[in-house]
């Protein structure tokens, strides 16, 4: 019940986030043998495993979108969410001059490696089969966003622009490390150290047996002051429905509720299954926590007022408890499955093109601060004038409106058409071109905002 119900909640993000666009102001003639002058041409069929679909519109200007969908779980079919022609926002893409072309990808799972190569086998494919665009824009939501990012960091000759969306942006293995951290907490004050956290012969079994705990640990004050420590070591915001209004900074009951509610129905998932997929792929366990100060972690979380003041009405001592996690022991990384990580991916900042991401503030499955790693190592390596960040004040992951993606996506294409970010990205101006897109586009009134990210707990980049 709970993989189909995130295949569902993967699927409608994914449908949230679709991306229309109006065509820019430049127009290139780009002969194809793929147009269809009666009307839109769809190209399916399979690349080395891996199924495709490439839409191009008779009416195409030149400009090809790749896209790359996000996690799908190991035991679903190789789906194809990236071009849906079925979908209204995708239509309006084409109707507007713009062809789209996804893979499935090879492999479901964390699966960086196979669409590095499915979605550049892609893009060779339909240079041969359709002509060379006159420039391709990369973009892809949650786990297609930081295949996204990887794209253009290891092919950017390849790419004009980048519009990486909700991603892990801090890169594999910071992300994996930080969700480590989280399961840690969970494990030493609330399962006694009986989960097995990495090598999992039975994650199915130890899933099951962990939201036996989580859900026992709810129903008294000091189990959801543990979950609100559990949560702060990984930095998950208490905001959890899109259609709530953000819980005020002090109501830390309904912040703890709604971090419950992330872990129960979205993180717990990744911590076991989504961890022995991990593990299986890069033959061993990636990710450690030797060395890891719990205190100082919790200091610098987003959520440290909130654990204080949970920890304060459970009458529980927040020192003791960081005094078991000091002296749990630790948990080693495997170096083959470290080097594995660290190739698909880590980044280093050099993005050589114009780079925006966007993510909403309340997301709990890629929490916000990965955009502060991001934007720390692009502008260590000097490129922050090709780096853009947006953020939506709103809880959930990718839960972008049409209207907010499709504004996102033309300030990308007004930097790429005049080579200046210009006043582009000020929220107040997204705002009024996001909502001048009608009510059918905006399904809420657009929420972009100044957001400053707290720093990523666990960064792991080409400094480190």
């Amino acid at each position: 019940m709970m993989k189909r119900y995130l295949l569902c909640l993967i699927v409608l993000f994914l449908l949230l986030s679709g991306l229309m666009v109006t065509p820019p102001s430049i127009t290139h003639a780009a002969p194809s043998s793929c147009i269809d002058p009666n009307g839109t041409n769809v190209l399916e069929g399979t690349l080395g495993g891996a199924n495709y679909t490439i839409a191009v519109p008779s009416n195409w200007k030149g400009t090809l979108i790749l896209y790359s969908h996000g996690y799908v779980f190991p035991n679903q079919p190789l789906l194809n969410p990236a071009v849906d022609v079925s979908n209204p926002m995708v239509k309006a893409l084409l109707q507007q001059g713009y062809a789209e072309a996804g893979s499935s990808y090879s492999q479901n799972g964390w699966a960086v490696q196979q669409a590095f190569h499915d979605q550049i086998a892609l893009l060779d494919f339909f240079n041969a089969t359709c002509g060379h665009p006159s420039r391709t824009i990369a973009a892809g939501n949650s786990l297609g966003g930081i295949i996204t990012a990887g794209l253009v960091q290891l092919y950017p000759d390849r790419f004009a622009g980048a519009l990486p969306l909700c991603g892990p942006l801090a890169g594999s293995v910071g992300n994996w490390n930080q969700g480590l951290d989280g399961a840690f907490a969970f494990n030493a004050l609330l399962a006694g150290s009986s989960l097995s956290l990495v090598h999992l012969t039975d994650p199915t079994g130890t899933f099951n047996q962990a939201e036996g705990i989580l859900a026992a640990a709810q129903q008294t004050a000091a189990g959801r002051a543990r979950i609100a420590l559990m949560a702060a070591l990984a930095d998950l915001p208490g905001w959890f429905d899109p259609a709530s209004p953000e819980p005020a900074s002090q109501d830390v009951t309904t912040q703890e509720q709604n971090q419950f509610l992330w872990i129960r129905q979205i993180d717990l998932a990744f911590v076991f299954l989504g961890r022995a997929e991990l593990e299986a792929r890069a033959a061993g366990n990636p990710s450690w926590n030797t060395g890891v100060n719990y205190s100082q972690q919790l200091e610098r979380s987003a959520d440290y007022n909130e654990v204080q003041a949970l920890y304060q009405q459970a009458r529980l001592s927040l020192q003791s408890d960081l005094s078991t996690l000091a002296a749990a022991p630790r948990i080693q990384a495997d170096p083959g499955a470290l080097q594995y990580l660290s190739s698909y991916i880590i980044f280093n900042g050099d993005v050589k093109i114009p780079v925006l991401t966007m993510h909403t503030t309340g997301d709990g499955w890629v929490v916000n601060q990965n955009e502060q790693a991001y934007a720390s190592v692009v502008r260590a390596a000097k490129d922050s004038s090709l780096l853009r960040e947006l953020f939506v004040q709103r809880a959930g992951h990718c839960t972008f409106t049409p209207a907010e993606t499709l504004t996102a996506f033309q300030t990308l294409i007004h930097r790429l058409d005049t080579g200046k970010w210009d006043d582009s990205t000020n929220p107040d101006l997204l705002n009024q071109e996001a909502a001048a897109l009608g009510p059918t586009l905006n399904i809420v009134p657009p929420a972009f905002l100044n957001f400053e990210p707290t720093p990523f707990l666990r960064p792991f980049d080409v400094r480190n």
